[in-house]
């Protein structure tokens, strides 16, 4: 797990005269699940959006397979291979399961789309026997499901999630957690996770950053946090 896949440095955000990351590092390394936690307005999001280039970074750098991706236009970004599961899923509820898959394979036109709906569907059963059904009538982690299902078939090379737990039930929520170290483990897939279960992310993640008021405040493992008594005073009391 040497290789750098993504790699933040110094990295400022800007929402109008409002500084929403300030001067981050971080990376995730190929094959690995890379986790930030932080309450809410931490600027978590923030920072998924920014490295898909909207907003983009006022300063410093972002580099993704070893290209500076920093102001390249948001679809180039994707088209290297970053594919992003994003916060409220945002599917396309008029169109059918199936269609919400296509459209997620259109980035590299198509031409997987036979093979790889297949491994959505094993991932997910659900899917499948939803697949002529309208999106937006899915429950609210169906519809996780199928964002995450449609980011996969784009094949990407780092899947960035979303906040995948928000507003889920427990026990879908451990579903979705196993889909993703399943497609870490099975397909070797690097997974960018931004998460406010604390206790479910740091549990799987290899790497983990805290993030407090636009800053990564600690870094470890995800074990190594997990042991922090600030960090479960903080996130991991009530509950979790």
């Amino acid at each position: 797990m040497s290789d750098v896949l993504l790699q933040g440095q110094g990295v400022e955000t800007f929402y109008g005269k409002i500084q929403a990351l300030k001067g981050i590092d971080f990376e995730v390394r190929q094959g690995e699940i890379a986790t930030v936690i932080g309450s809410n307005g931490a600027g978590k999001s923030t920072l998924m959006m920014t490295i898909c280039g909207t907003p983009r970074a006022r300063a410093g750098r972002i580099n993704f397979g070893g290209r500076d991706i920093t102001n390249m236009p948001t679809h180039e970004i994707m088209h290297l291979g970053i594919a992003q599961s994003p916060e409220g899923r945002r599917i396309f509820p008029r169109m059918s399961v199936f269609e919400n898959l296509q459209m997620g394979a259109t980035v590299n036109n198509l031409s997987n789309f036979v093979e790889d709906l297949p491994k959505v569907f094993r991932l997910f059963p659900r899917l499948e026997e939803r697949q002529g059904q309208r999106a937006g009538t899915l429950s609210g982690g169906e519809q996780q499901m199928l964002a995450i299902g449609r980011a996969m078939m784009a094949r990407p090379k780092l899947l960035l999630l979303d906040e995948p737990s928000l507003g889920l039930a427990p026990i879908i929520v451990k579903q979705i957690f196993n889909a993703i170290k399943e497609l870490n483990e099975r397909e070797g897939l690097t997974v960018l996770l931004v998460e406010q279960n604390a206790f479910h992310a740091l549990k799987l993640a290899h790497r983990a950053y805290v993030m407090v008021n636009g800053r990564i405040t600690m870094s470890g493992t995800g074990q190594e946090l997990l042991k922090r008594p600030e960090v479960r005073a903080a996130y991991l009391e009530g509950g979790h």
